[in-house]
């Protein structure tokens, strides 16, 4: 175990698991900025220690050359990347930038305090939360500057979140990325000098551009700092910027999962559905809109038995099944050609609908 830790930065996830990162490591920035949400100065032992400082495997298994292994570690050889499990701790240690190899490890840690995390858009609405699970690109983030609009509502999360079992949401205030098309919906964010952005209509292009090149920069963390800054495809803001004056809610209890999705229909409709299909959907939403690098993570932890699937899903599985049991779930689809404005206002629309039958039942 790395012995390097005189200054380090500290978060506090909701209570259940504590992060400590070295101060000095190349990744310490990105992390600081990621879960600024979190940042405590308590010091507490940590559940996942984040550093540079590889610790030695002795007699390492091997999977070709992308793998080496032992009983409860795993370094990923070409990412010089490695992950330990030392019971209820956790350590990552790399030179690079490590948020996509923490991402998978916090939601396996926090799984094991009775929390899962998912990836979904959340807001509270008079007291409870609602969770929007969907992928990237279906109008989440245009739909939160709609709602923040409304008395009532306040802000949990636009991308990330976690759920208890006890069926509380606990949200994550991360920074958001804002992007060419948001404009007309957070106009006071394309104030003044600014850095440039490139037009909506190049925005797919470069996106997809950034996915083929992000795991060979985050190798580098002043590269990737510099590219994060500067990238021409988003923007990225803290939510106290996005909504001026409006309330951050870290915790509530859930009132309903909406999972929302386009298809290839020319109207927007809604469906109910069963909780196991929402556990499904939530289940494999967070793996599919990991980072490559975060779902290579869980593949070679599975692939060498130092956190196999069966264990990891099931365990997921069941705090999810606690959580959704007795609240409503649904599945929302929007068609494909609507731009992200048209979907935001079905979404709204749609809650304003729902949630009133909702709440009465819970009430």
């Amino acid at each position: 175990m790395s012995t390097r830790r005189a200054k380090a930065l500290h978060f506090d996830i909701h209570g259940r698991v504590t992060i400590s990162v070295d101060a000095m490591a190349p990744t310490a920035r990105q992390l600081q900025s990621m879960l600024a949400c979190f940042a405590t100065d308590t010091e507490r032992q940590p559940d996942i220690i984040v550093d540079d400082q590889p610790e030695p495997m002795p007699d390492a298994g091997l999977v070709e050359h992308e793998l080496a292994y032992t009983d409860n570690s795993v370094r990923f050889q070409a990412d010089r990347v490695q992950v330990v499990r030392d019971a209820d701790q956790w350590r990552v240690h790399g030179p690079g930038e490590l948020l996509t190899s923490v991402v998978p490890v916090l939601d396996a840690a926090m799984i094991g305090k009775g929390a899962a995390m998912i990836h979904a858009a959340t807001m509270a609405y008079k007291g409870h939360a609602i969770a929007l699970p969907a992928a990237g690109g279906t109008g989440k983030t245009s739909t939160a500057a709609k709602l923040m609009r409304r008395e009532g509502w306040s802000f949990m999360g636009d991308d990330w979140a976690f759920l208890a079992e006890d069926a509380t949401l606990l949200g994550y205030a991360k920074p958001m990325f804002i992007k060419p098309h948001h404009r007309a919906i957070y106009p006071h964010l394309f104030e003044g000098a600014r850095k440039p952005l490139v037009p909506s209509r190049f925005s797919g292009s470069i996106g997809r551009l950034t996915t083929v090149v992000h795991p060979f920069v985050i190798r580098y963390p002043r590269l990737a700092d510099f590219s994060r800054r500067w990238s021409p495809e988003h923007r990225m803001v803290t939510p106290e910027a996005a909504f001026p004056g409006r309330k951050v809610t870290t915790s509530a209890p859930l009132a309903a999962a909406i999972y929302v999705e386009r298809y290839e229909g020319s109207s927007s409709r809604v469906v109910e559905k069963s909780r196991d299909w929402m556990i499904d959907r939530m289940i494999g939403n967070f793996h599919i809109e990991m980072a490559g690098f975060s779902q290579r993570v869980v593949t070679g932890l599975a692939a060498t038995s130092v956190v196999p699937w069966r264990e990891h899903f099931a365990a997921k599985g069941l705090v999810l099944s606690k959580a959704l049991d007795g609240r409503p779930c649904h599945l929302f689809q929007i068609p494909s050609a609507y731009s992200a404005d048209q979907a935001s206002d079905d979404i709204v629309r749609h809650l304003d609908e729902l949630l009133p039958s909702i709440l009465d039942e819970q009430a």
